[in-house]
């Protein structure tokens, strides 16, 4: 049986050079993973996002770091 994989989705307006970090930091793979949104004029429609995807463990643990990273950055 294949290893389960997880997505993590990447919040539109994340710098590029974060996302490099988490690339190169841990063993995930950057996927585009189409979503439908739900708010303001876009209501149904799909739209195409990125998503680090990865072991379950690995996948919590970018979510952590691309969190304070974010806070980090929004802070400055």
């Amino acid at each position: 049986m294949a290893e389960e994989l997880f997505d993590l989705l990447i919040p539109p307006g994340v710098p590029r050079m974060m996302i490099y970090d988490v690339v190169e930091k841990y063993d995930v793979e950057v996927v585009r993973r189409p979503q439908k949104m739900a708010f303001a004029n876009m209501d149904g429609e799909a739209r195409e996002l990125l998503a680090f995807r990865g072991r379950r463990e690995t996948v919590e643990e970018v979510q952590g770091f691309l969190l304070a990273q974010l806070q980090e950055f929004v802070g400055e």
